[in-house]
């Protein structure tokens, strides 16, 4: 990877620079930043050419540097010092820190700030039904653990949406496998049901062992988000058989879309308080 003038220095004429680039022999992978590899990281890694050397990749971008990227945004992300220099670049959204950067770590040559940095700052701009999920996948994948996400909360004292983050936290569950099912044990905490266990285990000795996306077991109440891989032929089959058997079992499931979990709320609220409430 290499800037405009390093190329020049190198030998290279503007006008061998420009066949390259129409040959595809070269990519301009940011404005005066030129290498082989067109890929999303180079471009980044091209852009970081371009910030200050003190700015690092958080909150969005850092969470899909550090793989719990649950929530998408078409601009990168960076965080500078406060009082440092803000560069404005088309799709970059800079963000001035009053607090320490603190640990710069790098990942795939880009310098970013701590996992524990990014989840709890994205928990504190972002809607709860956004946060759940990106602190949910940060445990999952092991990017750090709740004891430095309690550390990091703690360090952001004062600032606009800590509450929510510091709340968020004692929530997140590692055992979550989707963005839908985080958000669907949320909309059942929020309502004021008691919180379901993620992915919980019912064993049976003849046909293995089911596992429900959530579920009350005391109760025997199962709720369920079905996604577009339900409707796989086969998967549809093991569906059919898992439900009945968990009926038999005197499990009550409830299975509900995306449809249910954005426009119909309310509706999954009443009918799993109704379980709960007739639950012998």
């Amino acid at each position: 990877m290499w800037g405009y003038g390093e190329l020049l220095a190198g030998g290279l004429s503007r006008g061998a620079i420009r066949h390259r680039v129409e040959a595809e022999r070269l990519s301009r992978l940011a404005r005066g930043v030129y290498g082989y590899a067109d890929d999303e990281t180079s471009r980044l890694r091209a852009l970081f050419r371009r910030l200050p050397p003190d700015a690092v990749a958080g909150f969005h971008t850092g969470a899909g540097l550090h793989r719990f990227g649950a929530v998408r945004s078409e601009r990168v992300h960076v965080i500078v010092p406060a009082g440092g220099a803000v560069p404005t670049i088309r799709g970059v959204a800079v963000h001035q820190s009053v607090l320490p950067i603190g640990e710069v770590v790098e990942m795939a040559g880009i310098p970013c700030a701590s996992a524990a940095r990014c989840a709890v700052d994205l928990a504190r701009v972002t809607r709860r039904a956004d946060a759940l999920p990106t602190l949910d996948l940060c445990l999952r994948v092991g990017a750090c653990g709740r004891d430095e996400l309690r550390r990091e909360v703690a360090s952001h004292v004062g600032l606009r949406g800590v509450r929510q983050a510091g709340r968020l936290v004692e929530l997140a569950d590692p055992r979550a496998e989707c963005r839908q099912e985080s958000q669907l044990r949320l909309l059942l905490i929020d309502g004021g049901l008691p919180p379901p266990e993620p992915q919980l285990w019912v064993p049976d000795d003849v046909m293995g062992i089911y596992r429900l996306d959530l579920g009350y077991r005391r109760q025997r109440v199962g709720v369920e988000y079905d996604g577009r891989s339900h409707f796989d032929p086969d998967r549809l089959h093991h569906d059919r058989a898992r439900l009945n058997w968990l009926a038999e079992q005197g499990w009550r499931m409830r299975v509900y879309t995306a449809a249910d979990l954005y426009r119909r709320p309310e509706r999954i609220l009443g009918a799993v308080r109704t379980l709960l409430l007739a639950a012998p």
